[in-house]
């Protein structure tokens, strides 16, 4: 009886991306899987905005990787950070130790840009991870709490004024639900605020919201939100945000406790990966097969990667959870084609088309093939659909189907609790 070797494969992150190449060898027990995440759960980015407003639990978009992947001989998960790749060895250093791979493959996805603000970095709330959406929650109640027992009416309306930077779908969805906290939840659980005059913000340096999608979707989106009370200053750059001030490149300012950033993200840099191997927004170029370039095998999929091989996205695809899904699948195929000597199959993107939220019964969606917009309750209904089939499993579903019920029905949700986790030791 003749062993064959099998082939390890390293996977940095446990995204979109990393996930569903996990799932692309699961029959597989010639390769032998090992995921490496900062976190011990997977977690679903497009609705961690409603965990940060109180909509959704934290377990409602969460899933630990071990549970995930229970009983399959051929995973093993590890818990740490990438600290260096050494190529001519074929190993990772993590911070939890060393792996050796023969094939490594980059799924780490993106960080949140600042584009070289210091303030902005050091004072403004991010929406990127977990951890950025529950101290955001907490900080949004605390301003409540601190706004109802504030006598000051221009520290009250400062507390109560939020400004969100970018006005791509994370920054419209989140507008659009403090629109709606300030119309629903505000008059009810803080009575002593009704009349405060809080304002809520959405700020972009493009002369549009949604930019990448339809001039329909953007007319509606920017009229949608006007209607909500949401104030929109386009073509305005943030430039510093200082002593709870935000200041715009053109000499205007905010003043607001709240600076929410969805402006941009790039993706990291990681030592053992020469600097000609990354390209625009630092993402690692690949080939049409998602290997880097002048690599042995090393491969980038998702954010993580650019590849301008694809005919329809000369200049890389959009960093959208379509792009990674699609990547990881056709990754895990090309792998087990070439592991049995047959050639890989090129990636090309299957665009099924972009949406946003912007509130109750209102969305709007733009399909490329045929090419279609719509929006309103149409529009709501499938994007709620289309991201209650997207979690990670039934649990999940189920439970955020739940919330999303009792908040549609009672036009609220019982889970602004502030909870903060006890401070370590030292």
């Amino acid at each position: 009886m003749t062993h064959h070797k099998k082939h390890h494969i390293v996977i940095i992150g446990g995204g979109f991306a990393g996930v569903n190449l996990v799932e692309q060898f699961s029959d597989k027990d010639d390769f032998q899987i090992t995921l490496v995440d900062k976190n011990n759960y997977n977690f679903f980015p497009p609705l961690l905005y409603q965990v940060a407003t109180g909509y959704l639990e934290t377990s409602n978009i969460c899933y630990p990787f071990r549970k995930l992947f229970s009983g399959r001989k051929n995973f093993n998960f590890r818990m740490g950070s990438l600290e260096k790749v050494l190529q001519q060895e074929n190993k990772v250093i993590l911070s939890t130790g060393e792996l050796e791979y023969d094939i490594l493959v980059f799924a780490t996805g993106t960080e949140t840009n600042y584009f070289g603000i210091e303030s902005v970095q050091q004072s403004a709330t991010p929406m990127k991870t977990v951890e950025d959406a529950l101290y955001m929650r907490n900080s949004m109640l605390e301003k409540l709490e601190k706004a109802s027992r504030e006598k000051d009416p221009q520290e009250r309306k400062k507390l109560l004024t939020v400004v969100v930077a970018g006005g791509g779908p994370t920054g419209v969805e989140i507008s659009g639900m403090f629109a709606e906290m300030k119309k629903t939840v505000i008059p009810k659980d803080y009575p002593e605020l009704v009349g405060s005059n809080g304002e809520i913000y959405l700020v972009d340096g493009l002369k549009s919201v949604l930019a990448p999608m339809s001039k329909k979707s953007q007319s509606y989106t920017y009229d949608t939100l006007l209607k909500m009370g949401v104030k929109i200053r386009l073509e305005s750059v943030v430039k510093e945000y200082i002593d709870d001030v935000v200041h715009f490149a053109d000499g205007k300012k905010i003043e607001a406790k709240t600076l929410i950033w969805a402006a941009g993200v790039t993706s990291s840099v990681f030592d053992g990966i020469e600097k000609e191997h990354y390209g625009r927004g630092r993402r690692m170029l690949t080939n049409a097969f998602n290997k880097v370039e002048g690599t042995a095998n090393i491969y980038a999929i998702g954010d993580t990667g650019i590849q301008t091989a694809d005919p329809g996205f000369p200049d890389g695809h959009p960093q959208l959870a379509q792009v990674a899904i699609q990547q990881g699948r056709n990754l895990g195929k090309n792998l087990k084609l070439e592991a049995e000597g047959k050639p890989m199959k090129a990636f090309m993107y299957n665009d099924k088309g972009s949406m946003a939220i912007i509130g109750r019964n209102r969305a709007v969606a733009d399909l490329p093939k045929p090419k279609i917009h719509f929006d309103g309750f149409v529009a709501w209904v499938a994007w709620l659909f289309i991201h209650l089939i997207s979690l990670i499993n039934n649990r999940n579903r189920i439970k955020t189907l739940y919330n999303w019920m009792v908040s549609y029905f009672t036009r609220d949700q019982s889970l602004r609790m502030i909870v903060k986790p006890m401070r370590e030791k030292s």
